[in-house]
């Protein structure tokens, strides 16, 4: 089989479930595992490099509006593919093609790939995508030692935090303007021994001002702009220490391990685990930052 993966997070469960030897082409954000580098390009950003948060906000939503696409589908590189599937998404427009745009260029194309879409909203349905690309790629029985592993490690995050009091935290998705959380990040939290504040469980991000913020009453700030490692969380974190300035504030690597619905949400639930209830975290590429 060979597969075009056109998001990070269905890349990172192919190779997860042994199946990245039949990933042929992949998009410019797919960089786990280091593997996946080596594959074919298929799909770059429209959008110009080195704009501030909301500069990149001005333009998404500028682009939107006008109805433009976010994202560049190499048409001549899939075709030299051949591809046996496709896996993309509808779930959101910034991140990633399309899926109708997939549709549109394969029938130009005139390929006959079976195009596979992935759209999780939960933790549970997170975990249902990976057995679904099992049963997809023939790594049915790969699929599940995955989901076996990362629900014993949720299971003993539970353990950990139970009978603990539940700060109220907010996650913001992105710091400026700033985006209360959604999708699976709510209920991450809460796996955590938190009680999430703003957004909600199974829909979208929401733009909010400082002053919903402030009335939300959070007593944790995890900075994690979509897209954007620890390091650079923690950057854009210290420019809002003043809004809140009585909050602590925590940095994380958003990028690996909340904003992309992949394994490593669970690396994400334990580094919330850590950083509410002062536990050990378990040894990752990366750690929570305190900024204050």
């Amino acid at each position: 089989m060979r597969i075009v993966s056109l998001l990070p997070s269905t890349t990172e469960i192919l190779f997860a479930i042994g199946a990245g030897d039949d990933v042929v082409g992949v998009t410019f954000e797919c960089d786990t595992p280091p593997e996946a580098l080596e594959r074919i390009i298929v799909s770059n950003s429209a959008m110009p490099q080195g704009l501030s948060p909301r500069e990149i906000d001005d333009y998404v939503a500028a682009a939107l509006a006008r109805g433009e696409d976010l994202y560049h589908l190499d048409a001549d590189a899939l075709r030299s593919l051949a591809a046996d599937l496709v896996v993309t998404q509808d779930l959101c427009a910034v991140c990633a093609v399309d899926v109708s745009v997939v549709d549109d260029a394969l029938a130009y194309l005139g390929c006959t790939a079976q195009v596979l879409t992935i759209d999780p909203h939960t933790m549970g349905e997170v975990v249902d995508s990976i057995r679904t690309l099992g049963a997809a790629t023939g790594h049915d029985e790969a699929a599940a030692v995955v989901v076996t592993d990362l629900q014993e490690r949720l299971a003993a995050v539970a353990r950990t935090v139970a009978g603990r009091a539940r700060p109220r935290v907010l996650v913001l998705e992105w710091t400026d303007p700033p985006f209360a959380p959604g999708h699976w990040i709510p209920q991450m939290v809460t796996l955590a021994g938190g009680q999430s504040v703003l957004g909600v469980a199974g829909e979208r991000s929401e733009r909010v001002d400082w002053a919903a913020v402030r009335d939300a009453r959070p007593e944790v700030i995890v900075v994690a702009p979509c897209g954007y490692d620890v390091a650079d969380s923690a950057r854009l974190g210290s420019q809002i220490l003043d809004q809140l300035p009585d909050v602590p504030v925590w940095a994380v690597d958003a990028n690996a391990s909340f904003a992309r619905p992949g394994p490593r949400l669970v690396d994400g639930v334990e580094a919330l685990a850590s950083l509410l209830h002062d536990v050990p975290m378990p040894d990752r590429p990366w750690k929570p930052l305190r900024l204050r």
